[in-house]
């Protein structure tokens, strides 16, 4: 590799193979005319179109200033000219059809358009911002929900949902808003990495997680000196496979950096002193080819350079779920949804509850619809669990306790078993200095047990009595962990009872208050389950019985065999939903599954999660809901 401040002009050299050709700046045509254009038409905007034959033959994309956008060919003859005056574009694109993005300059509006034999299709307008937009680029993530990002002038930025695959929807809809870089004008997506590259005029080029449910942080890829290699600044960037070309106008150079692992690396610079104010450059690579377009204030320069290169290996993907159902925003601010637990309705399954906790707030019953029907202000409830069959007084109840924050205390909540009306029956305390998770255990005596853990990882495993109409709590049994627990869930059929230990891993127990506490290893973290390990909850048919675990560091759920040897299912995202306008999920707390038949697309059961981040539009907390079969189709389970 050559050294940092190794500088070529005309004759550049990449990995110690020639260059391939330098040619002339060629013309395009208008056929709206019949014209031919001089090499000094003035382009706005050009993209390279994929190496293999896609929309008869046409090679680039070119938006002219007051003109148009078309499609052009190898020999530079336009067609399928979209007038208008237009700015910045970005495409998809697969055999027959085309998604194109661009800005109208005139309205100052971002817009959705395709173009295939039928022609140009009738443009979506996002709604015009109250900042310039300087680009637009697509992303397009595993499960084909197309989205755009806006870069706009003094740090502005957003991001939109625009389609599925490459059909537009009717009503875009913003994800979320984007604090970008004050001097940012150009962007380009990765979608195979989920990384968006957004250039920092002066600063650098840093790439960001693209997904819309990620953090918005940001990683250097190529640093303006002291910090990096590149000379004065960044412009616009085109990626190719294994590295990124972009362009340093202050320098009138090109600047090409190969991706190694993890890292991007300095390869050589291009010196380009003839050409003026040349800021934007497209790249495709075909048999170790590489083939550039820079653009400048004279027109368009092209020149071909040699790129042998090793594909990067794409990110290993889960299978992305759509969500099928949300429920109403939670009342408090903030990370306030926590935990939520499925109450079944014994005679009409459809006519089943869930039941949520707002950790800042209280207790929350919604329907299988989302709805919310009530609204209990009691406290900080952190976990939630239901069971059937408590005896209360001469009656026979279905309960709901939770763990009070606010008090380290039982909250035990009696539901109308024909309504699933929730109501407070009262409090137990504990010896808890500081009460997290919580989950029920109920054994084949109908004895009914609250495990509740400590922050500090001490467990408390309570029987719950009332048959005199009083309600008490007897600690049976204490264990511990060695770090921070929350999560837990019992399985009644085989009295086993399975922890999470956050940053450690999912151990399992016996659930009898006087069995043995030795833990046995079910899964650690690592490659399969991401720390923090947080909600868990079983899913128990006759086929099969599962167990669910919300591997929160990567935003995923993990599904293993409840029994030994816990095997290993694989593991599945819940992304968005185009169609119904639904978001994703990401950092979840907590979960529940149950595999009764609620009807309709809830056959199979139905697994209820939290929503850490609630977008489009971003509200408060809430939570989300899948049917099972989504899962077992996506993971080959029994059912």
């Amino acid at each position: 590799m050559k050294t940092p401040n190794k500088t070529t002009r005309h004759n550049l050299t990449l990995m110690a193979l020639p260059l391939l050709s330098l040619m002339a700046c060629q013309s395009e045509a208008d056929t709206s005319s019949g014209q031919t254009k001089s090499a000094h038409t003035p382009v706005e905007s050009l993209k390279f179109l994929p190496t293999q034959d896609v929309l008869g033959g046409a090679k680039r994309l070119v938006s002219y200033p007051q003109h148009g956008i078309a499609l052009t060919s190898e020999t530079g003859k336009n067609s399928a000219l979209l007038s208008g005056n237009y700015g910045q574009i970005d495409y998809r694109t697969d055999e027959s059809q085309l998604l194109l993005a661009t800005v109208d300059l005139d309205r100052q509006q971002a817009l959705i358009t395709t173009y295939s034999e039928a022609g140009w299709s009738t443009p979506v307008y996002l709604p015009q911002p109250d900042y310039k937009i300087e680009s637009v680029c697509f992303y397009q993530d595993q499960a084909n929900n197309a989205f755009l990002f806006l870069v706009g002038e003094q740090g502005h930025g957003e991001q939109w949902l625009v389609g599925h695959a490459l059909t537009p929807i009717a009503h875009p809809q913003r994800v979320r808003g984007l604090s970008l870089p004050p001097n940012s004008e150009y962007c380009v997506v990765r979608d195979s990495h989920n990384q968006l590259f957004i250039n920092e005029e002066t600063v650098g080029i840093w790439a960001y997680d693209a997904s819309p449910e990620a953090d918005l942080q940001r990683a250097p890829i190529a640093m303006v000196t002291p910090f990096g290699d590149v000379i004065r600044s960044v412009a616009d960037m085109s990626l190719v496979p294994g590295g990124i070309v972009f362009m340093d106008p202050e320098n009138s150079s090109l600047e090409v950096y190969r991706e190694i692992g993890s890292t991007w690396q300095f390869e050589e610079r291009v010196s380009l002193p003839e050409l003026s104010d040349a800021e934007q450059v497209s790249a495709k690579v075909q048999n170790n080819e590489m083939t550039l377009a820079i653009l400048h204030d004279d027109g368009v320069y092209h020149t071909t350079l040699s790129w042998p290169h090793v594909a990067q290996a794409t990110d290993n993907s889960l299978p992305v779920l759509p969500a099928m159902a949300e429920t109403a925003p939670v009342p408090s601010l903030g990370d306030a949804a926590d935990d939520p637990a499925i109450w079944l309705h014994t005679d009409t399954p459809e006519n089943s509850r869930v039941i949520a906790t707002d950790k800042q707030g209280g207790l929350l019953v919604y329907d299988l619809q989302g709805n919310e029907l009530q609204n209990l202000p009691v406290g900080r409830l952190n976990n939630v669990d239901v069971r059937k069959g408590f005896i209360w007084g001469g009656d026979t109840i279905d309960i709901a306790v939770a763990s009070n924050r606010d008090h380290n205390s039982l909250h035990v909540f009696a539901i109308q078993p024909d309504n699933g009306e929730v109501s407070e029956i009262g409090e137990i305390a504990t010896i808890s200095d500081d009460i997290y998770g919580l989950c029920l255990y109920q054994n084949d005596q109908d004895q009914i047990y609250a495990i509740a853990n400590d922050k500090d990882g001490r467990f408390f495993q309570y029987l719950l009595s009332g048959a005199q109409g009083t309600l008490r709590g007897e600690l049976k049994r204490e264990f511990a962990v060695n770090t921070q627990p929350e999560g837990c869930v019992a399985d009644d059929r085989t009295q086993q009872l399975f922890i999470g230990e956050e940053n450690k891993a999912v151990w399992a127990l016996a659930a009898e208050a006087d069995a043995s506490s030795e833990m046995h290893l079910v899964l650690a973290t690592g490659d399969q389950l991401h720390a923090d390990v947080e909600g868990m909850a079983l899913y128990q048919a006759e086929n099969g019985s599962y167990l669910v675990v919300s591997s929160q560091g990567n935003d995923s759920f993990v599904v293993l065999d409840s029994t030994p040897p816990y095997t290993y299912h694989g593991a599945f995202r819940i992304g968005f939903n185009t169609e119904r306008l639904i978001d994703g999920v990401s950092e979840t707390d907590g979960l529940d599954v149950i595999s009764a038949n609620l009807g309709g697309e809830w056959a199979q059961g139905i697994l209820v999660v939290q929503d850490g981040r609630n977008r489009m539009p971003v509200e408060k907390q809430n939570y989300k809901y899948l049917p099972w079969s989504a899962v077992t189709e996506a993971l080959n389970l029994k059912h």
